[in-house]
């Protein structure tokens, strides 16, 4: 496996998916009952902005470094309440108010987690796992696996818990990880179909995700809700132009907090004389 996240941490795309898990995880909290976070593919768990990977790609200074010093103007109260789990738990991956290392899912799901809820995150890339498992040791609510993250989402559902959210952020090394999303949606939704699932994919042309959203359609999973950030007009060979999620079962409060959430992620990104970052929200499947 080649991909490393390290390089990507804190990157628009980081702040496009965990503001939205935060999310998640907060309407997860608002119930006493205990609930599960399955991690499928959490990487590193903790990354430090000055090591070699994020200071040669600096896509963190686009991403995590924009926001953090650009936060929601007055004219963004409501945004400002929805973002703040998310900017809590990034303030507590580092000591003071200068920003100088990220946190990964893993650990922000950590933080907002209750004495009672449970964590199990996967990695299989083995100088990521090892750093997965320091950062997330001497917490006995969260268990590192070395395991791949395909057979971790269908491995480890239902839980016994019976609530929570099953993560998954591939590194979509190759195209056929879009045909292994779906797939594995769907298997392991027919294990556990109450559960809450977040996929994020990558943006780069228009043909793969819009192939995975009709793939998802003809499965016919009920209530299943995209969301899309994208920072400028996919085109091949440019790379990275936009962050997509996919999340069935979303909290009902969701595509509400979405509407308000992404127009003001994306003023807080935005490039100085860059056109407005686009967004979307929409279902493709509605409950049944």
């Amino acid at each position: 496996m080649n991909y490393r996240h390290a390089f990507h941490a804190g990157n628009f795309a980081d702040v496009h998916k965990h503001a939205v898990l935060a999310r998640i995880l907060i309407h997860l909290r608002q119930k006493p009952a205990a609930f599960r976070v399955i991690d499928s593919h959490a990487g590193s768990g903790r990354y430090d902005l000055s090591a070699d990977e994020p200071t040669r790609s600096g896509e963190w200074r686009d991403g995590i470094g924009r926001v953090w010093n650009r936060p929601p103007d007055e004219n963004d109260a409501a945004a400002a309440l929805l973002l703040a789990p998310y900017f809590e738990a990034v303030a507590a991956c580092n000591a003071g108010p200068s920003l100088r290392a990220y946190p990964g899912s893993a650990v922000i799901a950590r933080h907002l987690m209750r004495p009672q809820d449970r964590l199990i995150a996967c990695e299989i890339e083995p100088r990521a796992a090892t750093q997965l498992a320091a950062s997330l040791r001497g917490d006995a609510r969260a268990k590192a696996l070395v395991v791949d993250g395909w057979t971790a989402i269908g491995a480890y559902v239902p839980p016994k818990e019976r609530r929570g959210l099953v993560f998954i952020d591939p590194p979509f090394e190759e195209a056929a990880d879009f045909t292994r999303l779906s797939a594995a949606l769907s298997a392991a939704h027919r294990k556990w179909p109450t559960g809450i699932y977040m996929a994020w994919y990558p943006i780069k042309t228009r043909a793969a995700p819009e192939t995975l959203a009709r793939r998802l359609q003809r499965l016919a999973i009920a209530k299943t809700l995209r969301c899309e950030l994208t920072l400028r007009a996919p085109a091949p060979d440019v790379g990275l132009t936009g962050s997509g999620l996919i999340v069935v079962n979303p909290p009902f409060t969701l595509e509400a907090d979405l509407r308000i959430l992404l127009p003001a992620v994306g003023r807080m990104l935005l490039a100085r004389g860059s056109a407005p970052p686009a967004h979307r929200v929409d279902w493709l499947t509605a409950a049944r």
